[in-house]
């Protein structure tokens, strides 16, 4: 729940663009290709040229963490939404929210720490199992909030939509079991989502009274945090956060078709014998995990920190970039979109679209 090596797991949005900009990528290679064919036969106007370019650009160039047509929908977002929609967190479906309470000292106990994370593989492969397309959503969440003594909260959330399975009940159930292993699993139901009562730069103030920041965690090296990112950003805090990661497991035959197509392609496009030796030693271990039954996880991960102010907050946001810079751990505090980014940090996130953060 806590970590977020990469193994056989996927960074979901992270690693590209997102499925529309995909599409669009491919109809502009489309249009490029088509135009340089039709250039051996009759040129076109030079304005076809400049057109297919000029498209190309905007969707791969990437001036910082987005390409630049992703950076225009955050800007229209901006403008369009001013506070967190409803139907961000609606869809329809079966959703389960518990609260965990892990054994004193799992998280810090090495050899503990790695058969709760591989209890907690063992739930999300089951999950990646039960449909024949991607769709069940399994949100972890960890908040610590700073007092006299430091309080910490887990819960895990399940959602799978409605259509995807049969009988949504029946994996909500074995999922249930699955996580009773890893420690004192209670029902919960969720507190609603506080509105948007003020915006600044890179904060927004909720009615609650809190402020909060949220950054989207866009690299781990494991090398680095040792597969536990609790001492790095939780316990040493100064101020509350919280932690989040949503896992979209993928089922198996997804999985395979997906691993087949990355090596295929790391194969084909990359010319650099160092990172095609890279790529290469990650298939390995993907391929591996198949083999012994596992399936293909998207991930996103966020952190939140919170105060009583905006100058408190954004003192707190600089406090834990100064954290993440020292264990190379890379945030994207996303510009533009912290009206809707705190809700993936709350128990709320596990029924969000992939995309509701671009």
């Amino acid at each position: 729940m806590y970590s977020l090596t990469p193994g056989y797991r996927i960074p979901a949005l992270q690693r590209g663009l997102s499925s529309t900009e995909t599409l669009l990528t491919k109809a502009t290679a489309g249009a490029g290709g088509a135009v340089l064919m039709s250039a051996m036969l009759t040129p076109p106007p030079l304005w076809t040229f400049g057109a297919v370019g000029a498209t190309a650009a905007l969707l791969n160039v990437a001036p910082g963490p987005r390409s630049i047509a992703r950076w225009a929908t955050v800007g229209y977002r901006h403008l369009r939404e001013r506070t967190a929609p409803d139907a961000m967190a609606a869809h329809e479906g079966a959703t389960a929210t518990w609260q965990l309470y892990p054994e004193h000292g799992t998280m810090q106990d090495p050899h503990r720490r790695a058969a709760f994370h591989t209890a907690f593989s063992r739930a999300l492969t089951f999950t990646g199992g039960q449909a024949r397309t991607a769709g069940v959503q399994v949100h972890a969440t960890h908040h610590a909030s700073v007092g006299a003594y430091t309080e910490h909260t887990q819960t895990i959330s399940v959602h799978v939509p409605k259509g995807l399975v049969g009988h949504p009940e029946r994996i909500l159930d074995t999922l249930a079991g699955e996580f009773a292993a890893l420690g004192v699993l209670t029902p919960l139901t969720p507190e609603p989502i506080p509105a948007v009562a003020e915006r600044g730069p890179g904060w927004v103030g909720l009615e609650d009274g809190r402020y909060a920041s949220t950054a989207r965690i866009t690299a781990w090296p494991p090398e680095e945090t040792g597969g536990d990112f609790m001492p790095r950003l939780l316990l040493d805090a100064r101020t509350d956060r919280s932690l989040a990661v949503l896992y979209r497991p993928l089922p198996v035959g997804q999985s395979r078709r997906s691993a087949k197509w990355q090596t295929a392609a790391g194969e084909a496009f990359t010319s650099d014998k160092v990172k095609a030796d890279t790529h290469e030693i990650a298939s390995s271990t993907t391929h591996g995990a198949l083999v012994q039954g596992a399936t293909l996880v998207d991930l996103d991960a966020y952190l939140t920190v919170w105060a009583d102010t905006p100058e408190a907050v954004t003192e707190a946001r600089w406090e834990t970039a100064l954290t993440a810079d020292r264990h190379r751990i890379r945030l994207d505090w996303l510009t533009g979109q912290q009206h809707r980014a705190h809700v993936m940090t709350s128990p709320h996130g596990a029924s969000t679209r992939k995309g509701a953060i671009l």
